[in-house]
């Protein structure tokens, strides 16, 4: 990248070895990618991989839709019941491939397990509001 030293007055032409400095992190900038990067998401992939071949050995077709289209309304869920299959998979716990039944029933254990209590706290805040003081 000798172009940025080739510029009179840039300070790549002042320092020695700015100008590679400069030219490689602004592409790396541009282009959004860390060498390190490259190897992750090729570890990324590999992993998604895997886990879709295990869930294509555990669940059958109509199971496998259901999970599909629960992904897209909750990624949570769909990654823990995911997670717990495999899990199951890996322990020979499963006879079979689970119907679509079985997944939702695996889906309301871990509905059950995940379920947020929702709690509502009143903080009433004490206004200068006194009953002695009638405005009218």
């Amino acid at each position: 990248m000798s172009s940025w030293s080739s510029i009179p007055d840039h300070p790549a032409s002042v320092v020695p070895g700015l100008a590679d400095f400069i030219g490689t992190h602004l592409w790396d900038d541009v282009t959004g990618e860390d060498p390190g990067d490259a190897a992750q998401q090729e570890a990324k992939q590999r992993e998604a991989e895997m886990r879709n071949s295990i869930l294509a050995q555990v669940l059958d077709q109509s199971a496998r839709a259901r999970l599909s289209n629960l992904a897209l309304v909750k990624p949570e869920k769909t990654k823990a019941v995911e997670n717990y299959l495999i899990q199951m998979a890996r322990y020979g716990q499963l006879s079979g491939k689970v119907s679509e039944q079985g997944l939702i029933e695996i889906l309301e254990k871990v509905s059950q397990q995940t379920e947020k209590k929702t709690t509502v706290k009143f903080n009433r805040r004490k206004v200068m509001d006194s009953d002695e003081d009638d405005d009218y």
